[in-house]
């Protein structure tokens, strides 16, 4: 059993999901940082020094400062500024996520054009088989049988 689990294991496929989980949770924590540290600051500053990790709602009704108080206090919360963050990390992995998968589509080569098994009758123009030697839709015999 532990040999079927090590052949399992080191199958291409189990391997290189387990590369690209390291990097994704990798590539997640690097645009956490930027959304959290870069991006939504300017951002406050823009819309009237308004900081999103405080932005909050306390469900008991009292007013905490900052959310770090209002955890303290052991209130129940609605966090909506941490979850606007956390749109904002989504939606640029998705990007980047589409932005990888749009070149990875565009290196793909085309695929080869489908041979076309049928062939159009002369007389009626129906599709008929290339190795017909009569149109099954008009009954006409064809000269030409292709091999």
């Amino acid at each position: 059993m532990l040999r079927e689990f090590k052949e399992f294991a080191m199958r291409g496929g189990v391997v290189e999901l387990a590369v690209a989980l390291v990097i994704g949770v990798a590539f997640g924590k690097i645009v956490a940082s930027f959304v959290t540290d870069i991006l939504m600051p300017p951002i406050g500053l823009l819309l009237g020094n308004v900081d999103f990790s405080n932005l909050f709602v306390s469900l008991s009704g009292q007013a905490y400062p900052t959310l770090a108080a209002a955890k303290a206090a052991g209130a129940a919360t609605i966090n909506y500024g941490l979850f606007l963050q956390t749109v904002v990390d989504f939606v640029i992995v998705a990007f980047a996520i589409f932005m990888i998968v749009r070149q990875l589509n565009r290196m793909k080569r085309p695929a080869a054009p489908a041979v076309l098994a049928t062939q159009p009758c002369r007389f009626c123009l129906s599709p008929i088989a290339l190795k017909a030697s009569r149109c099954p839709h008009c009954t006409s015999e064809l000269l030409e049988v292709a091999a």
